[in-house]
């Protein structure tokens, strides 16, 4: 059984007054395996950051349905959500969204805080991620007092503390250099490579090279797929960029 299993979502908004309807996400279809690094690529308006709110929980499909480890996402009391939010699921966003009035430490520990864990199990877990994401210098600073890069890979210490089944990352280099980015990035393939099941949405075919497989969406449907597999980095690059040029110009994929 696959860990994500996404069939036939779709996402319809109504406008404020119910004059007209936005049809976001069409028809989606595809699962995701445990240990996979999936990237999701497409033009602004495509739905692909609809879809990740609908497998962050954040929204609901209007049909279809979305499934984790074998349970219904959207059939999960409203009640309950926040919870399973936390205890399921990591964010890494491209705006970092730490908070300036606590520590890079107190940032990190803050959803072991909200599951009530002890002090001791709290440190316990910030000390291996704070050793490989090399901010344990870092730990008694502020957001403010840190570079881009530095505030990320805290975003991501923050994401990966509870131990989440995947990790949801938006355009997590969206704000970062290139030398930034190819940082964070390395730190992504590294973190994939050790079993943490990831999905990124973004536009950077550089990102993307980095994940195991790559999903395209364009108007509200998944237009094509690639696979790594065996190719370099270099190589996968190249395919990704060829995809996106057949995506814009509206061809058929080959």
């Amino acid at each position: 059984m696959a860990m994500l299993e996404v069939n036939n979502v779709k996402k319809i908004y109504t406008t404020r007054f119910g004059s007209q309807k936005v049809q976001a996400l069409s028809d989606v279809s595809f699962s995701v395996e445990e240990g996979e690094f999936v990237a999701i690529m497409g033009e602004s308006g495509s739905g692909k950051t609809t879809l990740l709110n609908l497998l962050a929980a954040l929204d609901q499909p209007t049909g279809g349905e979305i499934m984790l480890e074998g349970r219904k996402v959207s059939g999960i009391p409203e009640s309950e959500l926040a919870a399973f939010r936390r205890d399921h699921l990591g964010f890494v966003f491209q705006d970092f969204n730490l908070l300036d009035t606590f520590s890079i430490k107190d940032n990190i520990l803050l959803p072991l805080v909200l599951q009530n864990r002890s002090v001791k199990d709290m440190e316990a877990a910030l000390a291996p991620l704070s050793e490989m994401l090399s901010i344990k210098e870092l730990l008694s600073k502020f957001p403010y007092e840190v570079s881009g890069g530095q505030k990320q890979r805290t975003a991501v210490a923050r994401a990966l503390i509870t131990k989440p089944r995947i990790l949801l990352a938006d355009e997590p280099t969206g704000a970062l250099d290139s030398k930034a980015s190819g940082k964070l990035m390395n730190l992504f393939s590294d973190i994939n490579e050790k079993g943490q099941t990831m999905l990124m949405v973004t536009h950077s075919a550089q990102a993307a090279s980095y994940a195991t497989r790559v999903l395209f969406i364009k108007d509200g449907e998944v237009f094509n797929q690639l696979y790594r597999a065996e190719s370099t980095r270099e190589q996968f690059y190249q395919k990704i960029l060829k995809t996106l040029t057949v995506l814009t110009d509206g061809g058929e994929q080959a």
